[in-house]
């Protein structure tokens, strides 16, 4: 399954994946972008793909796991520079499922559940355990 190779000119619709990544800004620089393309955290049409020279087109569905959360993006139109965040959105639309309700019923952290008194000493127990023990 070969591809053209797009070089990314104006006249073409069609735009390499790691350049189109940089442009949409899912990526801080095109060498990351063509790193995680190879890394097969990207998939393009549900079939993933190693070449960060793959030409991607509007209509394409590209799948990301960058960054610890997966994200479902329509590519709207190819990019012609990496420009700001607004304009940057422009490149897609967002098909990602809202993440879940964080319940009120949860706690925020673990450490919140521990029972009074477990856990390391204070500075303080610490020198009452040492003078019990005879150590001080």
């Amino acid at each position: 399954m070969t591809e053209p190779v797009s070089s990314g000119g104006p006249g073409e619709s069609g735009q390499r994946l790691d350049k189109w990544l940089w442009f949409a800004r899912l990526t801080k620089s095109r060498t990351t972008a063509a790193a995680e393309v190879t890394g097969g955290k990207i998939k393009v049409n549900r079939v993933t793909v190693t070449k960060a020279s793959h030409t991607i087109k509007p209509g394409d569905v590209i799948t990301s796991r960058i960054s610890k959360n997966i994200r479902v993006l329509r590519v709207v139109a190819p990019g012609t520079r990496r420009g700001p965040a607004p304009e940057a959105r422009l490149l897609y639309e967002d098909l990602s499922p809202p993440p879940p309700p964080r319940s009120e019923a949860a706690p925020t952290s673990a450490w919140a559940e521990r029972a009074s008194g477990s856990g390391r000493p204070t500075k303080r127990e610490r020198r009452k355990i040492d003078a019990f023990n005879g150590e001080r």
